[in-house]
C-alpha cells in the first residue's frame, strides 16, 4: 500500500479543528474531487468521489475515535485505503492536524497517478482548504463528540449536521 502523510498547523483550538473533522458531510467544501459524504450511522460514512478521472464510491468504517485525539478509518468496500487524522495542541489557540492515508493505487491511471504525485500534492490543497474553511468560520459547522474503540461505538454526544 502506499502511504501519505501531511500536517498543518490551523489558527483555532483543537477541539474546534476535530469538531469541524467529524462533520465528514462538509468535506466536499474543501476536499477536491470529494463529491458526497453520507454518514450512514455513528461509525459508517459512503463516499462518493471522482478518483484519477472516474466516479467511485466506497464505504469507510471509523475504526477508532477519541474526541480532540484522533480519528482512524478503513475502506470495507471499493479501493482499500484506510488512514487517520490527529490533533495536537500547538500552543497559541492552535491546532496541528496529521492526515496519514494508505491506500492501493488499483489500475493504470492511478499507479502513474501515484507515481507522479498528484494524490499527495491533492491531500496538501486540501488540508490548506480545510485551514482556510475552519479559519474563516471560526467555529465548527456542528460537533460530534463520541467514542469509537475497536470499531465499536463507546458513547455519542454533540450533534451531527452539515
Amino acid at each position: 500500500m502506499a502511504k501519505i502523510e501531511k500536517d498543518i498547523t490551523v489558527d483555532v483550538p483543537v477541539k474546534v479543528a476535530y469538531e469541524q473533522w467529524t462533520q465528514f458531510e462538509s468535506f466536499p467544501e474543501f476536499m477536491e474531487g470529494v463529491k458526497e459524504v453520507v454518514q450512514l450511522d455513528e461509525k459508517r460514512l459512503r463516499w462518493c468521489a471522482e478518483v484519477a478521472g472516474k466516479d467511485e464510491e466506497w464505504e469507510a468504517e471509523i475504526t477508532d475515535q477519541v474526541p480532540d485525539r484522533h480519528i482512524a478509518w478503513r475502506s470495507v468496500t471499493g479501493a482499500p485505503n484506510s488512514g487517520s487524522v490527529t490533533f495536537q495542541p500547538v500552543g497559541d489557540g492552535k491546532a496541528k492536524v496529521k492526515l496519514e492515508l494508505m491506500y492501493e493505487p488499483r489500475d493504470a491511471a492511478e499507479k502513474v497517478g501515484d507515481a507522479l504525485g498528484f494524490l499527495e500534492r491533492q491531500v496538501s490543497a486540501d488540508l490548506e482548504r480545510f485551514k482556510e474553511f475552519i479559519e474563516t468560520h471560526g467555529a465548527p459547522t456542528g460537533a460530534w463528540r463520541g467514542e469509537v474503540r475497536g470499531g465499536q461505538v463507546q458513547k455519542g454526544s454533540g450533534t451531527k449536521t452539515s
